[in-house]
């Protein structure tokens, strides 16, 4: 195998191994506010706050993707 091949292998296993976490910590936190009765406020608050860090994420991919393209 090409060194490129293992550099792609290793960029989706990280993006898919951060997405899965993304995924666990979102359950993580349903079931705790669940558990604790938790308001609508608090859960919309909850949940914003783990929706933008997983936009952040996205965005920095999406990015790092034009920047590569561009030759920066």
């Amino acid at each position: 195998m090409l060194a490129e091949n293992y550099e792609l292998i290793e960029t989706i296993m990280l993006y898919g191994g951060l997405t899965c976490l993304f995924v666990l910590m979102a359950f993580a936190v349903h079931d705790v506010l669940a558990r604790n009765n938790v308001p609508l406020i608090g859960r919309v608050v909850a949940y914003g706050v783990l929706g933008l860090g997983a936009l952040g994420f996205a965005a920095k991919g999406i990015i790092e993707l034009f920047w590569v393209s561009a030759g920066v």
